[in-house]
This record gives C-alpha cells, structure tokens and sequence, in this order.
C-alpha cells in the first residue's frame, strides 16, 4: 500500500511525531486532496492540547490546506483531478439538520472540521468532503492561499457581513495573524482603518498594510483615541484578549459593534449601560462555507491581499508550532512538504 507521512498528536499535550501513514482512500461524495501547503493556527491547539468535544486522538491537525486533487470518491461531480484546491475550518455540512435545512451551512450541527475532528493538512495527503473545496486560483502560490483558508476567510467574511459599507470607519484591534489580514481587506473595501495594537514598533507595519491611522494601546487609551479620530463604526477584534477587547469598546459611534473573531477563553468586560447607550452591540463571527473561501480567494487576487509567511517544511511543524504559540512568528507559520 501506498504511504505518506504525518504530523500526528497521539494524545493531548503530547508532541508532534512523523509518521508512516497508509495513504487514505475518498469515500462517497469525497476527495483525496494531495496536500503542497497547510498553514498553522492558533487553533491548532485544540488539537496539540486537546479540548474540543467529540475530538480523538490520534489525530493530524490543520484546516488551512491547499492543494490538489488526486482522486475522487463516487458521486462527487463538478471537481476534476488535478484542481488546485483549498479548504478550511468548514469541512461540509449533514443536509438534514434543522440549520442546513434552514440554509446555514455553516452553523451545521453536524459538521466536521479538517484537523480538529477528523484528520487535517499537517500530511502529504488528506481526504475531505467535496463540498468543502474551494477551487483555487493560479495566480495565488499555495503557500499563500493556505492562511488565507482560515484567518483570511474569517478577517474577510466577518468584515463583508458586518453591514459596514465603503466610507464607514473600521478599526482592527491587533496586527497579528489575523489582523494583519483585516487590516488589508479593510482598506481594500473602502473603509477608513485604524488599526490597535501595543507598542509603536508596529505603527509602520500597519500603515504599509493600508491603515490610515494607527493606536498605540501603551500610550494612551485606545477608546478615547478612537474617539479623538471620530469614533469607529466597527471594531474588528482579532487579539485573543478580552480586556483589551473592552477596552476599545468606548471608541464605538452609536450602532456601533465590536465584531470579536479572536478567540479568548475569558469573559468580555463591558458595562451593560456602555451596550444601551448609543444601542451598541458584541457580536462573534464565525469563518464561512467553501464558497466563502472561494470568495476570499478571489478578492485576494483582485485587490492585491497577501498573508505575510514563513514557510518550513513539513518535519519542522513542531518548532514552527511552538513559534506560532508563542506570538514569535511573522506572521503566519506554513508547512510545505515539497509537493508541486
């Protein structure tokens, strides 16, 4: 039988380890995708450390894949081999919920997601759903698309679906991982960005991004310096910080909304008079279907967004995790295995 290596977590918090793998065969309505690239996630971690509900080990992380596709399963349609290809967090929906009966897919209780419920990207090959590719531009170096899968489509879409409009004033709390994609895609669409983060060695880094202002949160108080520069319609929180999300909450113009994609395991510390008056609002957002993906891939293209990489090899997923964790990366970490 053929083989492939892994990158398998045998058991929460146990390391990395290289494998030999049979290579797995598409079932049913799915693919085999030949992986080039799959970038690393803070919520990989769910993964490496285990946590999430119904998880079990061992098992290969990654949802930032892309790839190609060396086979297919019976009655996939509309895909062909060798498809540059992409997927993400959403790894296909059940049909027969009441959500996907109610059209959102992407809420699917039954869903599953590549490398936290079922095998990921951190291989030389993984099988997925059909339904949760999304075709791939040539113009995009799968190094470059692999992020985009995740922390873009989550920046890109949360944005889009936000009900701001070109012109609206849009504010990015953290120009990491994710914020240094929406810190792009904001100003792509019009909106005039301001960008949060600590320190002011990151000033530069944000203005070469496309923001038109930037907050250092050290130096003063990012509320009252948002509102010194008129106030914001959105706040897209992408630090994994719940204080820090609170403290920007002030900076809001009425009906605004603190749009919150970074994960933080901590309550958010908002007043309940702060949400009443101006009749502002906490929302989360989720990343999207494959067909979100597809979007985000192409207004990448077309607009000129770009995730900043290191890329590494596939066997040093281990210390390019550990980079990642520890806030060290600039400013997303992908695997390659070498495949073209």
């Amino acid at each position: 039988m053929a083989t492939m290596r892994a990158m398998q977590v045998s058991r929460p918090g146990a390391d990395f380890e290289l494998v030999e793998r049979e290579v797995p065969q598409p079932g049913p309505g799915e693919a085999l995708v030949r992986v080039h690239a799959c970038g690393i996630c803070h919520s990989d971690s769910l993964t490496k450390e285990g946590g999430f509900p119904g998880a079990t080990h061992p098992l290969v992380p990654g949802h930032e894949i892309a790839g190609v596709i060396e086979s297919l399963g019976d009655g996939v349609r509309g895909w062909r081999i060798g498809q540059r290809v992409g997927v993400g967090w959403y790894g296909g929906n059940c049909n027969y919920c009441e959500w996907c009966r109610r059209g959102d897919l992407l809420n699917c209780e039954n869903t599953v997601i590549p490398g936290i419920t079922v095998d990921g990207g951190y291989a030389d090959y993984v099988v997925v759903r059909a339904s949760a590719m999304a075709s791939m531009p040539d113009a995009l170096p799968a190094t470059e698309a692999a992020p985009l899968m995740c922390a873009g489509i989550t920046t890109y879409n949360a944005l889009r679906e936000s009900g701001v409009r070109a012109g609206d004033r849009v504010a990015v709390l953290g120009i990491g991982g994710l914020g240094h994609l929406g810190v792009q895609f904001a100003a792509r669409m019009g909106l005039h960005t301001i960008a949060i983060a600590r320190g002011s060695e990151k000033e530069s880094l944000a203005r070469q991004l496309g923001a038109g202002e930037y907050v250092d949160s050290t130096a003063r108080d990012p509320a009252h310096a948002l509102q010194e520069l008129g106030g914001v319609d959105l706040i897209l929180a992408t630090a994994t910080n719940a204080a820090a999300m609170a403290a920007t909450f002030g900076g809001l113009r009425p009906h605004g909304k603190l749009l919150v994609v970074g994960a933080s395991p901590d309550p958010i510390p908002v007043p309940s008079m702060a949400l009443i008056a101006g009749s502002k609002g906490i929302v989360g957002h989720a990343s999207g279907t494959a067909r979100d993906s597809e979007d985000t891939l192409e207004f990448s293209v077309l607009s000129g967004v770009r995730p900043m990489i290191e890329a590494v090899p596939l066997e040093s997923a281990a210390e390019a995790y550990r980079k990642m964790m520890s806030g060290k990366a600039r400013l997303r970490m992908v695997l390659m295995t070498g495949a073209t």
